[in-house]
């Protein structure tokens, strides 16, 4: 069985300037290495365990730009690091993998790449490093050993997972090939109900558990809702969000905000209704209003996380911060109810009686 863990992340992006300025200003990223050929310019950005790499086309011939066209800036890439790219390539590819990129070595150091196809238009490059596993990715100079000058209280740790929008009918067979094709495994699945609107939504994990992605796809026989909303701007299934840990949510949020990373609202009445679900360990109610963090909880602990308003022209891809204080789940609660907390604040109600559904 293969132990896969994420690499590195690609988006292809309008322009390389534009972007890396925001990860850097906004989220506090460091530059740690750069890229370029006829067709493509990219850069490799750093935080702790991150390497996210951004690439612009400057030609046709690039598939970004192909890919930008049709999605606008996005995720292309989920690459994740592996022990044997071969024989993880011909497992994948014979359990019906789409062969996007036979294995090569690079000549610039012990690493050796393949690509196979993963869901919509993103693929999944396959790394096997012989040396040290901070390497920049294949093609870049610079140095991993970076210091992110002024980051503060960011400090993002590592990515939590991916929350993937798939076209209603795709959960099943998306799940089945992650389980065929790579040895992933399901961890959580359910069905969930937000007003007239619903999803059905599988967790699926990495062997190692290192990669963790959340297929998400409408329910057909409700009203269409966000899921609807992002394939339909998104042109085809997608990133719908990066969760990046941190080990204090409420810190990550206040340097966040002050470095202009705007983060959706929560309800006050959500908070009112908070602590009828939870006791607080870590964080103080207080906090989590000023904040507008969400809580949750499962049997293994409490989970604290925020979504950013997303910046995208088509109003598409966001990120998440999320801090695990023992909870392996994805705070499911948290959508229903901030649902009730919201109906509890527009119809000015007192107890949630008749609004609940």
């Amino acid at each position: 069985m293969q132990n896969f863990e994420i690499d590195y992340v690609e988006m292809y992006v309008e322009n390389l300037e534009v972007a890396a300025f925001s990860w850097v200003d906004k989220y506090a990223f460091a530059v740690a290495g750069t890229s370029r050929s006829a067709d493509h310019r990219s850069i490799a950005l750093r935080q702790g365990q991150v390497t996210l790499v951004l690439t612009e086309p400057t030609s046709d011939r690039h598939p970004a730009a192909a890919y930008l066209q049709t999605h606008g800036d996005g995720v292309a890439d989920i690459a994740m690091a592996t022990s044997d790219v071969a024989a993880a390539y011909e497992a994948a590819v014979r359990a019906g993998a789409e062969a996007v990129r036979a294995p090569g070595q690079h000549s610039e150091a012990a690493v050796t790449t393949a690509t196979i196809g993963g869901f919509g238009d993103v693929v999944h490059t396959l790394i096997q490093r012989d040396g040290t596993s901070a390497e920049l990715p294949p093609g870049f100079t610079g140095s991993m050993d970076v210091t992110n000058h002024g980051k503060g209280d960011v400090d993002l740790l590592g990515i939590d997972h991916f929350a993937i929008c798939l076209n209603a009918g795709d959960l099943g067979p998306t799940v089945e090939y992650y389980e065929r094709a790579l040895g992933f495994r399901q961890i959580f699945d359910e069905h969930i109900v937000v007003g007239a609107q619903a999803m059905n939504s599988t967790v699926v994990q990495s062997a190692s558990g290192a990669v963790t992605l959340t297929l998400i796809e409408p329910d057909r026989n409700a009203d269409p809702g966000q899921i609807d909303e992002f394939l339909k701007d998104h042109q085809g299934a997608g990133v719908q969000h990066i969760a990046f840990n941190s080990n204090d949510a409420v810190r990550a949020v206040k340097a966040l905000s002050e470095r202009g990373v705007e983060f959706l609202k929560t309800p006050g009445a959500y908070y009112d209704l908070l602590g009828e679900r939870i006791t607080l360990q870590t964080h103080s109610l207080d906090d989590l209003r000023a904040t507008n963090v969400l809580a949750d909880e499962d049997h293994g602990g409490q989970l604290f996380q925020i979504f950013t308003a997303s910046t995208h022209p088509r109003h598409t891809i966001f990120f998440e911060v999320i801090e695990r204080q023992g909870a392996g789940t994805f705070g499911s609660s948290n959508i229903k109810a901030l649902y009730e907390a919201v109906e509890l604040e527009r119809t000015g109600q007192s107890e949630f009686g008749a609004a609940r559904r």
